[in-house]
């Protein structure tokens, strides 16, 4: 395999048209250089530079060279220079957010808000996370996705929390519920929504009721968060829901806290370490993060 650091070499020499010159250059010895040009010359089988008088002058392949080694070598230099500052102000990109639901609804407007003020160049697409499948972040079809770390998640990905959350109960604002405290009893009562989907919510809030005594009475199930809390909007059917990711859909809806005990989770953002160094990227994720930081504005 060629030496490419000889590119560089054979580019002073035919610049400066002086092993000297060359050396100080590159600060090298005159021997080393002479040495360097003794090799570029076996590579290349030209002499490339010869003497004429007190000089040297380049031979018509060292000529014909020089017209293609300006741009390689630029070229080069401008691959392994470091990453220019990032200008915000003058970047282009589109950035995919995969999470789940309620996450875009609650937060998104915050998130589009500070992107305008800060890079009016940029793009944000929200996708709905059905699985978590690490494929789309692996393969880069997505940029950062939202969700509970779990034995299921990729253990080569990036991980960074960003809010803990809690289950509660909602129903419609004028339901029996809506008027005092939701005693167990109270819950066990009503007929309820439950929501079965992958990774955040299971039967752990059903375990839960179990243990303080409530069975719940299932009347609707769904794939969604969003989904039941439209129809718990005009039923009388209760669901449980995360409270911080759902705050922007349970507008007009009554929240109430659960009289049984669900231990909190908490919701991280995920990437591809092959992000890690990107500058814009790097900013998204610290958009994301101080958007989740500061919170939604919970109904009351």
């Amino acid at each position: 395999m060629p030496d490419l650091n000889l590119l560089v070499t054979l580019d002073v020499l035919l610049s400066e048209g002086s092993v000297a010159g060359a050396a100080r250059r590159l600060r090298l010895s005159p021997s080393a250089m002479s040495r360097a040009l003794a090799r570029l010359r076996e590579v290349t089988g030209d002499p490339l530079l010869v003497r004429a008088g007190r000089s040297l002058v380049p031979t018509p392949r060292a000529i014909e060279i020089r017209g293609q080694l300006g741009p390689i070598v630029e070229g080069a230099k401008a691959v392994l220079r470091p990453a220019e500052a990032l200008d915000l102000a003058r970047l282009s990109r589109r950035f995919i957010l995969r999470s789940s639901e309620g996450f875009a609804e609650t937060f998104g407007p915050q998130l589009l808000s500070r992107a305008a003020a800060q890079a009016p160049g940029v793009t944000l697409r929200f996708l709905t996370k059905p699985d978590k499948e690490s494929a789309p972040l692996r393969e880069g079809e997505v940029d950062l996705e939202t969700g509970v770390i779990d034995a299921a998640t990729a253990p080569e990905l990036r991980a960074g929390p960003l809010f803990r959350d809690r289950w509660i109960g909602v129903v419609r604002g004028d339901h029996a519920l809506a008027d005092g405290p939701v005693s167990a009893e109270r819950l066990a009562a009503c007929g309820h929504i439950q929501v079965l989907r992958r990774g955040l919510h299971s039967g752990e809030i059903d375990e839960a009721a179990h243990g303080a005594g409530i069975e719940r009475r299932i009347c609707a199930v769904v794939s969604g968060f969003s989904t039941a809390l439209a129809l718990a909007r005009d039923t009388d059917l209760a669901a449980i829901v995360p409270e911080r990711h759902t705050a922007a859909l349970r507008q007009g809806l009554c929240s109430f806290d659960l009289p049984f005990h669900v231990a909190p989770f908490t919701i991280s953002m995920l990437w591809h370490p092959r992000m890690d160094g990107d500058q814009a990227h790097r900013w998204f994720r610290n958009l994301v993060r101080g958007v989740c930081a500061a919170g939604p504005k919970l109904p009351v």
